[in-house]
């Protein structure tokens, strides 16, 4: 049985992990359908965004994950993350859809930080390498692919995507006893992140191709893009916070029957 304020954590959580996608904020910002962006975008964007967004999160999570002090329990610094990605975002805005490439490692690498900041404060440990999956999972969240129909869109669907793919990949590494582990899955795992962190990056990049969006409205967009993660990782963490406490099945039975 979940206590009364478990639950209204859990309902918030939801409400987070729910919450319409990044598209829907940045049209609510820059006034007009985040499809006049879309349609501006170079036809070799398709191609690239895999490699883009896999190097992105694969730097970040080596600079921002294995340099992160370990402080369970300690309050993140929202704001100051918000502050770096901002400023990184405008001067994206400035110089235009072709700084993405330069600017979505350095953002990336800031979000990850916060959301691992955030981690630690729902009594998360840093150096566990399950926390840092979990950090990854989060660029997962929130967004559709082209793949997905309605079932495999929601929270514990992608989580379960995920888990299945570093699975197969802790199989292979037994089968063919590699030594380092911890590498080899972290690797998979942000390959089959990428794939959906590459539709936010989309949608990032469409909103900034709109002509005169410029510093002030790059800065704007990647608030709104660092405020979408840092709201997945607070409800992902809540959540995996009270699994610690009730179990995994008696909160996803839980989770999946509150209305919000």
């Amino acid at each position: 049985m979940i206590a009364p304020e478990d639950l209204d954590a859990l309902k918030q959580a939801k409400k987070l992990l729910e919450h319409p996608g990044l598209a829907s904020r940045i049209t609510s910002v820059i006034g007009m359908p985040i499809e006049k962006g879309l349609a501006r975008l170079p036809s070799s964007w398709t191609r690239q965004i895999g490699t883009l967004t896999q190097a992105a999160l694969m730097r970040a999570t080596n600079a921002a994950l294995y340099t992160l002090g370990d402080q369970p329990g300690r309050k993140p610094s929202n704001r100051w993350h918000q502050l770096g990605v901002a400023v990184s975002g405008g001067v994206g805005g400035f110089f235009g859809l072709g700084a993405i490439a330069i600017e979505l490692p350095v953002s990336t690498t800031i979000m990850l930080r916060s959301v691992a900041d955030i981690a630690r404060s729902h009594g998360e440990s840093i150096n566990d390498e399950g926390t840092r999956r979990a950090c990854i999972e989060v660029f997962a969240l929130g967004g559709k692919t082209t793949q997905d129909d309605s079932a495999e869109s929601g929270y514990f669907a992608v989580r379960a995507a995920l888990a299945q793919s570093v699975t197969e990949a802790g199989k292979y590494i037994a089968e063919k006893g590699l030594a380092e582990q911890g590498a080899p899955l972290m690797v998979k795992l942000v390959a089959k992140v990428a794939k959906r962190f590459g539709v936010q990056v989309t949608e990032k990049a469409a909103a900034q191709a709109i002509p005169a969006i410029g510093a002030a409205g790059g800065a704007a967009i990647n608030t709104l893009f660092i405020n979408h993660f840092q709201d997945m990782a607070r409800g992902h963490f809540t959540v995996r916070r009270l699994e610690r406490q009730y179990g995994v099945d008696v909160v996803r039975e839980a989770y999946e029957a509150l209305r919000v």
